[in-house]
């Protein structure tokens, strides 16, 4: 009779399982034996806040304040940051509004107003969009020709994520409650 050596099941491997972690995260944390290692070491953004939300560590002000910090830092492709594309104010003040209401400087009701200024920018610039429709479509038959291109929208991809996972882990040092139990 055959037996396998038995694996000793870590903490992180209890997490994810406990969680029903994705087959490619729990594949990925496989070569790492602690929680606090995976999480110095991911590169993966939408993993990171995950597991903040599976875990209960999340919370409306810390999210609210990485979403701002997303679209004011996260560079692209050319050197900008996503900040800079919010070309009509009223994107920009939903997002400074949006910071003031995470700090407790800014009301329910002005955050509302924002949202419905910036939504309404949204769709004035979605309106204008359609003559520009078959400029796109040109343009993305240009870019997936261009193979140089990709690996430079590659490495701008990891350039952002690696900006937002260092400001993840900034925010939540942690992706475990103080007293966490498996």
């Amino acid at each position: 009779m055959s037996t396998k050596p038995k694996t000793k099941q870590t903490v992180l491997d209890k997490l994810l399982v406990t969680y029903k972690a994705c087959d490619e995260a729990i594949e990925w944390a496989k070569a790492y034996k602690t929680t606090s290692a995976a999480w110095k070491a991911c590169t993966n953004p939408q993993w990171m806040l995950w597991a903040l939300e599976a875990t209960g560590v999340m919370d409306d002000k810390k999210r609210r304040l990485f979403s701002c910090w997303c679209v004011r830092n996260t560079p692209l492709l050319d050197g900008r940051k996503v900040w800079d594309l919010l070309t009509d104010k009223r994107s920009r003040k939903a997002v400074e509004v949006a910071e003031r209401f995470a700090d407790g400087r800014a009301t329910e009701d002005e955050l509302n107003a924002a949202w419905g200024a910036a939504n309404a920018a949204w769709g004035a610039a979605y309106a204008a969009r359609g003559a520009a429709d078959a400029a796109r479509g040109a343009a993305d038959a240009a870019w997936g020709a261009a193979k140089p291109a990709w690996e430079a929208a590659d490495a701008a991809w990891g350039a952002a994520y690696a900006a937002q996972c260092d400001q993840i882990r900034k925010i939540w040092p942690s992706p475990l409650p103080k007293k966490t139990r498996l």
